[in-house]
C-alpha cells in the first residue's frame, strides 16, 4: 500500500503554476501593504485582520507547490506534509475566524466576508488534514483533495486581496471623512 509510487509527477505542471502564481502574487499584496501603510491605513485593527490571511493563503498555496514538487514523495510522507500543514492551518483558520468575531466594535463583516475570510480557507486546510489520512488508502482521490485546496486558496487569496484593494481605494477615504469630521466637531 505504502510502496507503490504516488501518482504526483502528472501534477507537476500544475503546482508550476500554482507555485509561481502564488508567489508572485505574495509580492504584489506585500507592495499594496506597503503602499497602504504609508497612506496610513494598515493600522485599523480590522483591516489587519483580513491582511495577514491573504498572505497566508498565497503562502499556503506556494507551500503545497513546493511540498507536491518534492522528488520521492512516498504515500507516508505525503499523508504527514499534509496532515501536519492542515492541522496546524486549521488552528490558524479558527483564530482568524475569532479575530473576525472579536473585531465586531470595529469593523461588522458581512456574509461575504464570513464565506471567503473564514468559511473557504477553513475548509481548505481541513480538506488537507482529511487529504493526509485518506493519502494512504487512497492516494489518488488524495491528490485531486490537495490539489483542490490549494486551487482554492490561490483564488481565495486574488478575492480577498481585490476586496481589500477595492475597499482600501474606495470605502477607505469616506471613513478618513467622517473621522476627520467628527474630530473637528469635538474640537469646536
Amino acid at each position: 500500500m505504502t510502496s507503490q509510487p504516488l501518482p504526483i509527477e502528472p501534477w507537476a505542471n500544475f503546482y508550476v503554476i500554482v507555485g509561481s502564481s502564488a508567489a508572485g502574487l505574495t509580492g504584489l499584496t506585500f507592495v499594496v501593504i506597503a503602499l497602504g501603510s504609508d497612506r496610513g491605513m494598515v493600522a485599523l485593527p480590522g483591516l489587519r485582520t483580513f491582511i495577514s490571511p491573504i498572505v497566508m493563503h498565497f503562502g499556503t498555496a506556494l507551500w503545497i507547490s513546493a511540498l507536491l514538487s518534492i522528488p520521492g514523495h512516498s504515500a507516508l510522507s505525503l499523508a504527514l506534509c499534509s496532515g501536519v500543514t492542515g492541522a496546524v492551518l486549521s488552528g490558524y483558520g479558527t483564530a482568524t475566524t475569532y479575530r473576525m468575531y472579536r473585531g465586531k466594535p470595529t469593523y461588522h463583516p458581512v456574509v461575504e466576508d464570513w464565506i471567503w475570510n473564514a468559511t473557504l480557507p477553513l475548509l481548505c486546510y481541513l480538506a488537507l488534514l482529511a487529504a493526509g489520512a485518506l493519502v494512504l488508502r487512497h492516494a489518488a482521490s488524495a491528490l485531486y483533495m490537495i490539489g483542490g485546496a490549494a486551487l482554492t486558496l490561490l483564488f481565495v487569496g486574488i478575492h480577498n486581496a481585490w476586496d481589500l484593494a477595492v475597499w482600501i481605494t474606495v470605502e477607505r477615504p469616506s471613513v478618513q471623512a467622517k473621522h476627520k469630521a467628527r474630530s473637528s466637531e469635538a474640537r469646536d
